[in-house]
């Protein structure tokens, strides 16, 4: 079997496969020409009516959360909060957020199962999560609970006030030391014997459409204790809550929700998950066992998206591509290919220089353009290499693997003195632009004024010669001209294997 066989296999094994949920991170609402009459009809009828008394409750349940937080110190979060504190948030703040949920539409949130207590589960993982609703939901289905949040929502004017009197644990993305702060504070709550209500915690770390549960995080998973999964599950239609990177906005969200009639929402809790010992000195494994658990729960499929995504989406925006081009299953490529978030922010700005077509993916016009060569059948077997579903087109997700797992390889630093000297006749040192014609213009069909261009692009100090060090310079931004070497000497292997018969004698002999 030859190396491009191989390598081909390489790139299409099962593990690298496109997730079944392309892009859980995009939500569009289709509204039929009667949902469109009903919200004209409510905008001027009941939603400014269920507006003002909502403001009006949120407004009473802050006065009550600054009265709960009058004289704390901040050692004074470190222990849960007791008497009067208590009372005025499990009661007068509890139920004023539950009215709250009445006027929004919410009528009630239906409960299945058995919510387990702190003692037995200190931990409660819910998912999907993918509305600005999902902790009112939590809230109101748990009653008595913490959570997790950025540090930055306790400084928030008005909605910090009433996040702190949930007495959450806070993360600062600031703080490089932050991470294990919070890792060691959940483990003190959740291993206080029942102390501490339960933590509430979304591992997803971010919304989606609901069309599949995203990577967990291992926050929840690390003190090795066990957790009760719930599930969420919105009954609207059209669906008016889900509130994701691609989409309608927040304030349009709340509108169009407060124009429903109706708005049914059901939260299940499933068994309370004890895990084994393998999975206590494994989080990730943990973490993914009960996504499991859940994904079987909800009918629907999981993928490797995490958060990270949705930052490659970000700058895919900044690069002039499509938000969805991003989108690569981060989690997946990081663990087989052991690729970082930086690695992939600079193949992504790469990426966009090549895709110039009208879809934003590459095609081999593109790769021919980028590596100022023409097409050639060298270039066209590297191509179908990277081209992973044989679409003729090559998205980022494939450029990330090809490179990965073809070019970077293939450029290593004999790859680069190989190269040099097939180019370097007589083993001066240099490479001048004849020399650097002639083997183009065999291996490839360059033509004189394209070998002009690339030589002077090679050249960087212009002084008419390319030394080593320039050479290797330029291939290290490119690493894809290894591997066209690559795959070219191979070819020109088989075809002289072809050419020259068992016997030793040339055909034209």
């Amino acid at each position: 079997m030859s190396n491009m066989t191989d390598k081909s296999k390489i790139l299409r094994q099962e593990s690298l496969m496109m997730p079944t949920v392309h892009n859980p991170f995009v939500h569009k609402i289709e509204l039929s020409i009667l949902d469109k009459i009903r919200i004209a009809v409510c905008t001027v009828t009941i939603f400014p009516i269920r507006l003002i008394i909502l403001l009006i409750l949120l407004l009473l349940a802050w006065l009550i959360a600054r009265i709960a937080l009058l004289g704390l110190k901040d050692e004074d979060f470190k222990e849960p909060f007791s008497g009067w504190r208590k009372w005025m948030k499990e009661h007068p703040f509890y139920y004023i957020l539950r009215a709250s949920f009445f006027v929004s539409g919410i009528h009630w949130v239906t409960i299945k199962g058995t919510r387990a207590s702190s003692q037995e589960a200190p931990m409660a993982v819910i998912a999907p999560h993918s509305s600005y609703c999902d902790p009112l939901v939590v809230l109101v289905a748990f009653k008595v609970c913490s959570g997790v949040g950025r540090v930055e929502t306790a400084d928030t004017p008005f909605i910090g006030s009433l996040v702190s009197v949930l007495q959450p644990v806070f993360v600062s993305r600031n703080d490089p030391e932050s991470r294990q702060k919070t890792i060691k504070e959940i483990k003190r709550r959740a291993q206080s014997g029942g102390k501490w209500p339960q933590i509430i915690i979304f591992p997803e770390g971010t919304c989606t459409n609901r069309s599949c549960l995203i990577g967990f995080k291992g926050g929840a998973f690390y003190p090795g204790v066990a957790v009760q999964p719930a599930v969420i599950r919105y009954h609207i239609f059209p669906d008016t809550v889900t509130w994701t990177w691609e989409g309608p906005g927040a304030y349009t969200i709340l509108w169009l929700t407060l124009c429903n009639f109706n708005n049914q929402v059901e939260v299940e809790f499933l068994p309370v998950y004890h895990p084994s010992e393998e999975e206590i000195n494994d989080p990730k494994l943990y973490a993914r066992n009960v996504r499991a658990v859940m994904a079987k729960a909800l009918n629907v499929p999981v993928t490797d998206h995490t958060y990270e995504d949705i930052r490659l989406m970000l700058q895919a925006t900044e690069e002039g591509l499509p938000l969805h081009s991003g989108l690569v299953e981060f989690q997946k490529l990081r663990t087989k290919l052991g690729l970082s978030l930086e690695n992939m922010t600079d193949l992504l700005a790469i990426y966009s220089e090549i895709a110039r077509s009208d879809d934003n993916t590459i095609h081999i016009d593109d790769f021919a353009k980028y590596l100022n060569v023409p097409v050639s059948p060298a270039l066209k077997e590297m191509f179908e290499l990277y081209d992973r579903n044989q679409s003729g087109k090559i998205d980022f997700r494939e450029y990330i693997i090809g490179c990965s797992l073809l070019s970077q390889p293939a450029n290593s630093e004999d790859t680069i003195q190989l190269a040099f000297q097939m180019f370097d006749d007589g083993e001066k040192g240099y490479i001048t632009q004849d020399e650097l014609s002639q083997i183009l213009h065999n291996a490839f069909g360059m033509t004189e004024t394209d070998v002009a261009k690339l030589f002077q692009q090679v050249d960087s100090d212009g002084c008419g010669r390319i030394t080593y060090d320039e050479f290797k310079m330029y291939a290290q931004k490119k690493p894809e001209y290894a591997m066209l070497f690559k795959t070219y000497q191979e070819m020109k292997v088989k075809e002289d294997s072809a050419e020259t018969p068992k016997d030793g004698k040339l055909k034209s002999e």
